[in-house]
């Protein structure tokens, strides 16, 4: 091949109508192909139908370039957990356990999007845009958990908030890793993934001391407080 064509190729690559958006795409269908460890920084610019070279343009490197898909990933997951906890109506348990469904649907149905946020290996610190998205959806589980917690009976000492969201969010991804997203060497169930879930959420708070009838147990609490940001300004 002559110079003269290679450089051709190039500038096609370079004059992309949206090369940034035309990576992304092609680094997701490449994620859910052969997973977020399985391509080179040049075999997306070959799946985006670009030189080599192009996507330098727009990322450093291939983590960067995963790192914005991850982002990307977590912003459309808050949206997704935000609409399901709809700030806990009709009651926290009935909104909650919205919540849960969809966590399992979004790995479910975006696989290439959910690889890229929890599999992907990417250092914590390496995009702060990134882990503000994380951190934002992850806050829509604290609310969640804030508004259980207040359903702690007289007597039981209510549970740290904290403590409770990321015992529920690991359930949550557990379930979702081993059972909700359709790998073909999972084991079979004899319920579905939603229902394991609302099972171990289930069997959880009543380890805790909650009764059996939450939604009982709400009407006699005062409505809780809202924490102040994703993490919450409390202590708890």
């Amino acid at each position: 091949m002559s110079w003269r064509k290679e450089q051709r190729r190039a500038e096609r690559g370079y004059h992309h109508g949206n090369l940034k958006e035309a990576l992304l795409q092609a680094a997701l269908g490449l994620i859910a192909e052969k997973g977020p460890a399985g391509f080179t920084f040049a075999d997306a610019a070959r799946s985006a139908g670009v030189s080599p070279a192009a996507p330098y343009r727009h990322f450093r490197d291939r983590d960067e370039l995963l790192s914005s898909i991850a982002q990307r990933g977590f912003e459309q997951f808050e949206v997704v957990l935000n609409a399901a906890w709809e700030d806990g109506r009709p009651d926290t348990v009935t909104a909650f356990e919205r919540v849960g469904k969809a966590y399992l649907a979004f790995a479910r149905e975006e696989p290439a999007f959910y690889s890229a946020m929890f599999e992907s290996g990417l250092p914590v610190d390496i995009n702060p845009a990134l882990q503000a998205a994380g951190e934002r959806a992850f806050g829509i589980i604290r609310a969640a958990a804030e508004r259980l917690a207040a359903l702690a009976p007289p007597g039981v000492t209510r549970p740290p908030a904290l403590m409770m969201a990321l015992h529920i969010w690991s359930m949550s991804h557990g379930v979702a890793s081993l059972f909700a997203r359709g790998d073909a060497a999972r084991r079979k169930l004899p319920m579905s993934a939603e229902d394991l879930l609302e099972a171990e959420v289930l069997i959880y708070l009543r380890g805790l001391g909650f009764p059996t009838d939450r939604r009982k147990a709400e009407a006699t609490q005062p409505p809780p407080v809202p924490p102040a940001g994703p993490w919450g300004s409390r202590s708890t």
